[in-house]
């Protein structure tokens, strides 16, 4: 299914999104008497004190989350499709790590928070502005994608073309107690540039793996620039649940958006937790375009060293674009595919916690993301978290 005629105006669209010049957010009023009108702010929700905040402790300026998420489908028995991710992120709470002004700056018109455009914070408002806080990321990232088929030159009809795709991302996360918000704009390349053959090569020859012959015929080169969204709600009425041994359950819905040359999509889906301990650090445990390692909400701190839990979620996606099966927008080049336009996906794992160390392990089950694929295919994912 190629959509070249709408995606490419939506790839235009990231550009003429971030070249906008901020937006006024409102204007005080003058009556006739001469009285000064001060606007109110677009945050209140349902006739919330916008200056309200909870107790607790606040982010603290310079703490840093390093994270490094690794996904491979050796984990589930196979070495085909999606085959492999790798992302190395960094946040750091109250400013950036890497200070690129025009960049912090366009983030925060998509944040929800107080500088965001009106529009999106109608959309992703939040109930007590005065108590959001803000925490920055940086990562780079490597997918990689082969067909079934290892000694064929060219992938058989039906199988996955090859493709790899390198990237780096710029983030902005917004939250108060009960939702947070994630933009990030993503800059990288698909293609041999990626050096996608050359780090498979590099583990296949570490672990005497046979080597993969089709890489020659991969998708060619070609800049993407992305801008994804993504929202976590917390599902407030799991915190009334009563467990035996002590044990405390949280989770939320989770939404999102996509919009770029590299992947178009919207996608909706849920998180819960159940543990001892639970830790106020978290992040989806799989590697995403928004996968970072950072306080879920604020006016919340550990109050142990050490926690285990156990996790499941589920993820629905409608897939408008995606340049690893529909080939490059800019650039002819058959793919020999049909994506699905819906992909679902079920992941259930664990992680323990002990100080400023976190180690996670997820299992996914994801169904067809083309139409000739043979199976659903599964992928283990791995994430290391520590805190600075």
């Amino acid at each position: 299914m190629k959509l070249r005629p709408m995606i490419q105006p939506a790839a235009a669209g990231v550009l003429a999104l971030l070249s906008q010049p901020l937006l006024a957010q409102s204007e005080s009023v003058s009556t006739t008497t001469g009285e000064i009108i001060e606007p109110v702010s677009a945050d209140l929700i349902g006739g919330i004190d916008p200056h309200f905040q909870l107790e607790g402790p606040i982010a603290t300026a310079d703490a840093g989350y390093l994270t490094f998420f690794l996904d491979n489908d050796l984990f589930g028995g196979t070495d085909e499709n999606y085959t492999n991710g790798a992302r190395l992120s960094w946040i750091t709470e109250g400013k950036p790590a890497i200070d690129i002004p025009f960049v912090q700056d366009n983030l925060h018109r998509f944040s929800g928070g107080s500088e965001s455009l009106n529009w999106m914070r109608k959309i992703w408002g939040f109930r007590h502005p005065a108590q959001i806080e803000y925490s920055y990321g940086f990562a780079l990232s490597q997918l990689m994608f082969t067909p079934a088929t290892r000694e064929a030159l060219v992938p058989p009809e039906g199988e996955r073309p090859y493709a790899g795709w390198a990237g780096l991302g710029f983030s902005l996360h917004a939250r108060d107690a009960h939702a947070q918000n994630s933009v990030e704009i993503a800059i990288g390349v698909v293609g041999p540039a990626s050096y996608a053959q050359e780090t498979q090569d590099f583990i296949h020859d570490l672990r005497d793996f046979d080597k993969f012959q089709g890489w020659d015929s991969q998708i060619p080169n070609e800049i993407t620039l992305n801008l994804y969204f993504n929202q976590r709600r917390r599902i407030e009425s799991l915190h009334k649940i009563q467990l035996p041994m002590d044990l405390k359950v949280d989770g939320f819905t989770e939404t999102g958006y996509a919009l770029g040359n590299f992947r178009t999509d919207a996608r909706i889906g849920f998180l819960v937790r159940a543990g001892w301990n639970l830790p106020v650090e978290f992040a989806d445990p799989r590697l995403s375009a928004t996968a970072h390692t950072q306080r879920l909400y604020s006016g919340a701190g550990n109050s142990n060293k050490w926690s285990l839990y156990g996790l499941l979620g589920a993820q629905a996606t409608g897939v408008l674009h995606d340049i690893t099966l529909d080939g490059p927008l800019f650039r002819n080049y058959d793919t020999n595919v049909d994506r699905e336009p819906f992909v679902a996906e079920l992941y259930a794992g664990f992680g323990v916690r002990y100080s400023d160390l976190e180690f996670s392990y997820v299992h996914t089950y994801r169904t067809k993301t083309f139409e000739t694929q043979d199976k659903n295919q599964s992928f283990g994912s791995l994430a290391i978290r520590l805190r600075f």
